[in-house]
């Protein structure tokens, strides 16, 4: 017999393929050459182009006469590729099996020339400070009035019988462990399971021994919940007996990416019955975005309601908002914060070039040797910078986040708090935003070394104080993806009536503005707040089918107001 799970048999929900990826992600920005000698030119490769020409025609005249347009849409993609491949000029150096290619003309936006334009503009920016646009960032017209409902899904009975133990581990940084938390509370209230409060993993980048309750408060934690599912500090003695008291021996159930309730009634209840615990460890991801309203709605329950972070990290994170909200006097309290993703072993990954030439390339090198030791290294490895910057995946410097934000008419009285873990080269590359922005703060400024002692060394419990800092602000400003900004833009679509009030810059866009020597400061000023205008307008999202609901809360957490209750 198996054992009843207390949300009921639930319909196969088939796992979606997208969804919020681990610190890092995987690069994109590498691809796998079919031959490491693979060059590009003329004589042999002229006659190979034409070649390629003729076969693309023949291809194209049999698809239409029979119609089968989308069943070789991927032949026609790649033959495309290959005439624009064909069609340019590289010069290819092989690197000891890593193939770094360079275009000899660079197209538009794939070098970093900003520092010049910055040159060329500032006189602009100092003479145009108006009016300051922290004031009128956000068009109340464009709030769609919603308010948090997540309470009201929670069955209030009481809970029946456990069918056994649940131990996660979550892995990753401060929200990637969120994420698996939360999925994993979930899991347990489809299963009928108790859950142990998660182990954190020891992660090999971010580097942070912290446990749960050095992050969240644990009792708040666990007395939240106990309407909801059953949660415990550790597994009781006589369960850890039958494993020779060894949390390792437990059975560890290899359960795949984005998996459906169905799945787990069917595969993972049996085992629990069985063995009274099972261990599901990497937990990461390990729930579909897709899933029945129930399980949606212990999920907005859990991330939204019960996951308070622990009491010092809350103290020293109040004390930082309030001296933010005090330093933005001449902005009414309001304040800019933005998550800059310009460390090390960032811009390492993102395999892009800036300009610290030979020496910089010779760290990043290193940097990604330290952190992924030969992924990077790999026979056929194509690495290519110019392409990574014009297809927007390149990290914004401070320089550049600080013309954005001077374009779109945030002058230098505004108050900029900056997230962000330790930066490239911070001297260099912080110094032209500190120009732009003389009241930006870190968290090394807006605390004091005294208080930040319990707190270095460990990223997570770092990350937690940049969070709560970012939480509070007007304006919120992301910069490259990841974690730390889909489950803020949650959370404060969450808090402010449905709005993120963030700043998601495009930028590919970005990337061409940064590279026009020629452009005037009025043309750069329009395009800044036409991006600017654009975030206000989808700061309102509501989730799609393959979304989060830790980034877009409307409908499944958020519930929509009457025109009375406004």
């Amino acid at each position: 017999m198996h054992g009843l799970s207390r949300l009921g048999t639930v319909r196969s929900v088939s796992a979606t393929a997208t969804g919020a990826s681990s610190s890092p992600p995987s690069s994109p920005r590498l691809r796998h050459g079919r031959n490491k000698n693979t060059g590009f030119g003329g004589g042999r490769w002229g006659k190979q182009q034409n070649l390629v020409e003729r076969l693309v025609l023949v291809v194209i005249s049999v698809v239409f006469k029979r119609k089968g347009v989308l069943l070789l849409a991927p032949l026609l993609y790649i033959s495309g590729m290959l005439l624009y491949m064909g069609s340019l000029g590289f010069d290819v150096v092989d690197l000891k099996s890593v193939v770094v290619v360079h275009k000899r003309t660079p197209p538009p936006g794939s070098l970093y020339t900003s520092p010049q334009l910055f040159q060329k503009l500032w006189p602009f920016m100092e003479a145009n400070a108006t009016h300051n646009a922290l004031m009128m960032a956000w068009n109340s017209k464009v709030h769609q009035g919603w308010k948090p409902c997540a309470n009201d899904s929670i069955s209030k009975a009481e809970l029946p019988k456990s069918n056994g133990f649940l131990i996660i581990e979550a892995n990753g940084g401060l929200n990637q462990q969120r994420l698996s938390i939360c999925d994993a509370v979930a899991v347990a209230g489809l299963l009928n399971a108790t859950l142990v409060i998660p182990i954190f993993h020891l992660n090999s980048v971010w580097r942070d021994s912290s446990k749960f309750g050095d992050i969240f408060d644990e009792d708040f934690f666990i007395h939240a919940l106990r309407n909801n599912v059953n949660v415990v500090k550790e597994l009781p003695g006589d369960i850890l007996e039958r494993f020779d008291n060894n949390i390792s021996s437990i059975v560890n159930l290899r359960v795949k990416a984005w998996s459906s309730p169905t799945y787990y009634l069917q595969k993972v209840l049996p085992k629990l019955v069985q063995m009274r615990a099972v261990r599901i460890a990497p937990f990461s991801n390990r729930l579909a975005h897709g899933v029945p309203s129930y399980i949606q709605g212990l999920r907005c329950f859990v991330n939204f309601e019960t996951m308070r972070f622990s009491e010092p990290v809350r103290t020293l994170a109040e004390k930082m908002v309030e001296r933010m909200v005090k330093n933005s006097s001449q902005t009414g309290g309001k304040y800019v914060s933005v998550h800059l993703r310009f460390e090390t072993d960032m811009v390492a990954f993102s395999c892009c070039e800036y300009d610290g030439g030979e020496e910089e390339r010779r760290e990043m090198d290193i940097a990604r040797e330290r952190s992924w030791r030969g992924k990077f290294r790999k026979r056929g490895r194509i690495i290519r910078p110019g392409a990574n910057r014009v297809d927007g995946k390149c990290p914004l410097t401070p320089l550049e986040v600080g013309m954005m934000l001077r374009g779109m008419g945030f002058d230098n009285t505004t108050s900029v708090y900056v997230a962000a873990g330790k930066i490239y080269k911070a001297e260099k590359y912080m110094a032209p935003l500190r120009h732009m922005f003389p009241r930006l703060e870190t968290k090394d400024t807006l605390a004091t070394p005294e208080e930040l002692v319990a707190f270095k060394g460990h990223s997570s419990r770092l990350a937690a104080l940049d969070y709560m800092v970012c939480l509070h602000s007007e304006v919120f400003v992301t910069t490259q993806g990841g974690n730390f900004p889909h489950f803020l833009m949650g959370h404060r679509r969450y808090l402010y009536g449905g709005h993120a009030k963030t700043i998601k810059p495009d930028k590919r866009k970005l990337a061409l503005l940064f590279d026009s020597p020629d452009i005037r400061w009025d043309e750069f000023k329009r395009q800044m707040q036409d991006m600017l205008r654009h975030s206000d307008v989808k700061g309102s999202e509501l989730r799609k089918p393959s979304a989060s609901l830790y980034t877009f809360p409307m409908p499944d957490c958020m519930c929509k107001q009457t025109e009375s209750s406004k």
